[in-house]
């Protein structure tokens, strides 16, 4: 909802921030230490953000912590990785903009935060050439959020209000001036000279994912349940400019029925997936988000993935896979037929399918699906039961390098930023230009730049005036 009548306020505030995700925390935090006073508002009750839900990996490209690793790279190195995902469909001036401030962005959660961030170069997620990892100790995007979270709750200049949804924007001609919120019974109009949309996307959002992105409608939906893409809405009603609305970003590996993340981790490092029948059926290494498509068009839209000691003494640094074991979603056998009778599969298409798999390891065929990094499986086996998901959408408003909302025109709406799931991302068109971890640098990224930016506004008004 737009509301066009200025005037009328409950109180005053030089930005809001509307979502208490990884951006509204990377964008209320960026402001505040710029100098602007801040009010983060949170739909839900308790703040459980796709942030919050992610394997809290972010990528970047130079970071002290990375060249520590005796790692080097450039941000243009990985921004062709990007563009490599997504078949050079992204805007390339935001792509290589946000590759170029990852460094930035890592080094400020870690020094100006007080993130606890460690680099990962134990694994390599899909369409990544380079180790460029950055998460908590333990792998969850829950200690990414804690961390940034405790930041913004003792910062003097941020109030943090939950359970108070927006419900829209005011503003003066195209100009945002305000924000509309429900805050239990009371409806409050605040005044603001700028506002940041980091309430997501639309994927909480049936109608909408049925309209952009028809091939997950019916797809588990495992992200925050608040990401109903108002803020998208009201963007487009301010006339601004939508791009890449069919984007989103799915995973091929949720424990099923048990709800909880398996990190690909497991596929990467040699695991495959089979169907009920026993049988892969496509190349697993390919990217966890256009690989839920294939494991969707499977019987009952299950896989089962299967992999070895190895691989789960790796996943075991996972806290979400600690969970799922303690679960008992994961199970292990001595053997294939004794894993197969565990899972309830094909036995002999198991076997098979693995004995080619293996065949296709030591190079005596190629494999039947064309995947290039096969691994040699050796028992003790495993074996997790899963489904796809949608996670987010990568669509949304159109933005510059600042997070400010565009209009067709290359204008700007006055006093508006989005970033996260409520901007367009870097991921191209559909599932298959995700990236690993396009979605935490677009949210931390665009949150800490348009944090930047609106204080950075504010404060020269204020000289000019």
């Amino acid at each position: 909802m737009i509301d066009s009548n200025p005037g009328n306020y409950s109180f005053d505030t030089a930005v809001v921030v509307i979502g208490g995700g990884g951006c509204g925390l990377a964008a209320a935090l960026a402001a505040a230490q710029g100098g602007a006073e801040v009010l983060l508002l949170e739909k839900m009750p308790r703040p459980w953000s796709n942030t919050a839900r992610s394997g809290g990996m972010i990528p970047a490209a130079g970071t002290r912590l990375q060249q520590a690793a005796g790692v080097v790279e450039t941000a243009v190195h990985f921004a062709e990785d990007i563009w490599h995902k997504n078949g050079h469909t992204s805007d390339p001036d935001l792509t290589l903009h946000l590759a170029a401030v990852s460094k930035t962005l890592v080094e400020w959660l870690v020094d100006d935060v007080g993130v606890n961030l460690v680099f990962i170069d134990d694994f390599k997620y899909p369409g990544h050439t380079q180790f460029r990892m950055h998460a908590p100790p333990n792998r969850t995007g829950g200690a990414l959020v804690a961390d940034m979270r405790r930041a913004a709750e003792n910062h003097p200049h941020i109030e943090i209000v939950t359970d108070a949804p927006a419900v829209g924007l005011i503003a003066d001609g195209d100009a945002v001036v305000g924000v509309i919120v429900q805050h239990g019974a009371q409806t409050e109009r605040i005044q603001c000279q700028k506002v940041i949309l980091a309430n997501n996307g639309f994927a909480g959002n049936p109608e909408m994912v049925r309209q952009y992105c028809p091939a997950m409608a019916d797809a588990l939906y495992f992200g925050g349940e608040g990401n109903t893409g108002e803020g998208i809405l009201w963007g487009m009603e301010l006339g601004a400019a939508v791009a890449f609305m069919d984007a989103y970003q799915a995973h091929a590996n949720v424990a099923t029925p048990h709800g909880i993340l398996i990190t690909y981790a497991v596929i990467m490092e040699g695991g495959v997936h089979v169907n009920r029948h026993g049988q892969r059926f496509a190349d697993e290494s390919t990217g966890y988000s256009e690989h839920a498509l294939a494991v969707l068009q499977q019987p009952e839209g299950v896989a089962w993935a299967i992999y070895d000691e190895r691989i789960h003494q790796l996943a075991l640094s996972f806290d979400d896979y600690r969970e799922a074991l303690a679960a008992g979603a994961v199970h292990t056998a001595v053997s294939l037929p004794d894993l197969a009778a565990q899972l309830n599969i094909a036995a002999a298409g198991l076997a098979d399918s693995v004995a080619s798999y293996q065949q296709a390891t030591r190079g005596e065929v190629g494999d039947l699906y064309g995947r290039s990094d096969c691994r040699s499986l050796t028992p003790p086996y495993y074996g997790v039961k899963v489904t796809g998901a949608l996670f987010h959408t990568q669509g949304g408003l159109k933005v510059d390098r600042n997070g400010r909302v565009c209009k067709p025109d290359g204008a700007f709406v006055p006093n508006l930023y989005a970033g996260g799931g409520a901007a367009a991302g870097i991921s191209g068109h559909g599932p298959g230009g995700y990236l690993s971890g396009n979605g935490l640098l677009t949210a931390l990224g665009l949150g800490m730049l348009a944090g930047q930016h609106a204080a950075q506004s504010i404060k020269a008004r204020e000289i000019g005036d």
